[in-house]
């Protein structure tokens, strides 16, 4: 009982106490959103819709829970321009630690190599995001009583405010070429430029770090039903510092326009933290990934090794047909 309540204590002061990170997934190429803005509108298509969930410690205290759902589009109007909305909830540990962050995004492409189909894209994110904690979901000291934990004793303790708001603001830039054999990309972004204000005791030096993100990829064909896809983000944030390195290998089952389908899997490891298998399928408009991390930390004897689950998930429509344009709707067999 005792180990519990001191495991639980620590994750509470932790979550209150300690300069905020970031939301970000394992699946990081899944959710754009809390990459890059740059990669507003960053596919081929008319419309993404994106959602992410993940779960983790489970297997040490209340399971902190991460979801995601966001949206982008273009259109032939405003050429190389696109625009999204992204909203992110977040609940932490035994204190219910909520985080609600809703952003607007938009970005611009522009043609840089047309001899080699080199693309630069800027972005811009202005959000807001509110937060909330609930105080009588922790365990105190004035609440044991010298022969057991009474619950429901007074825990003694006075705060400043239990929820805050504030606002915030993000950029990027992302550069991609097409070769002959695959794509490359790069990109880089600041998250938190205002450095928001986050203490619950309105303290005015616990602030939001920015995050700055370098990430990159090369999507290489090796045949027809190969093509090897490695990956890399590197974050810092503060003092902070995390790297992931690794990659997925799709089966091509068919390489059609709206007609593609394959099979992935890959293997990616975050520095110090935790390695994680990825598996997933591409059919047609869906993309379908999951992940599972296991703990490489210091954290491994209260995890058991264990970390966290995670779906992304992304479906793409089509761009609308331009006017005059006849769309071939029938098979190519018919």
């Amino acid at each position: 009982m005792k180990s519990r309540i001191w495991i639980s204590c620590c994750f509470a002061l932790l979550a209150i106490v300690s300069n905020g990170q970031d939301i970000h997934f394992s699946q990081f190429y899944q959710s754009p959103f809390s990459l890059n803005p740059a990669l507003t509108g960053e596919f081929s298509g008319g419309l993404r819709i994106i959602g992410n969930q993940r779960t983790q410690w489970r297997s040490v205290t209340t399971p902190f829970s991460t979801i995601g759902i966001a949206a982008d589009g273009k259109t032939d109007q405003f050429p190389g321009v696109a625009a999204g909305i992204s909203f992110f909830n977040d609940r932490a540990g035994d204190s219910q630690l909520t985080t609600n962050l809703i952003h607007l995004a938009g970005a611009k492409k522009w043609g840089v190599n047309a001899d080699k189909k080199g693309n630069l894209s800027v972005g811009l994110m202005l959000g807001i995001t509110s937060m909330s904690i609930d105080y009588s979901a922790l365990n105190y000291d004035n609440q044991w009583t010298g022969l057991f934990y009474d619950p429901g004793a007074a825990s003694g303790e006075s705060f400043a405010r239990d929820s805050r708001a504030y606002m915030n603001f993000h950029t990027g830039a992302f550069y991609s070429q097409e070769e002959v054999k695959g794509t490359w990309g790069a990109g880089f972004s600041i998250f938190n430029i205002t450095s928001p204000d986050q203490s619950w005791f309105d303290q005015a030096f616990v602030r939001l770090s920015p995050r700055f993100n370098f990430h990159g990829f090369y999507s290489y064909k090796i045949n027809e039903i190969w093509r090897v896809e490695p990956m890399l983000l590197l974050m810092t944030q503060a003092p902070h510092r995390e790297l992931t390195l690794g990659a997925r290998g799709h089966y091509i089952v068919s390489d059609k326009d709206w007609m593609y389908r394959s099979f992935y899997g890959g293997l990616f490891a975050r520095t110090r933290d935790a390695g994680y298998l990825v598996a997933g399928v591409r059919y047609d408009n869906w993309d379908v990934g999951l992940s599972y991390d296991l703990n490489l930390s210091t954290l491994r004897p209260a995890s058991n090794n264990r970390g966290g689950l995670e779906i992304g998930v992304i479906y793409i429509l089509q761009p609308p047909a331009r006017i005059g344009e006849i769309k071939k709707v029938c098979p190519d067999y018919i």
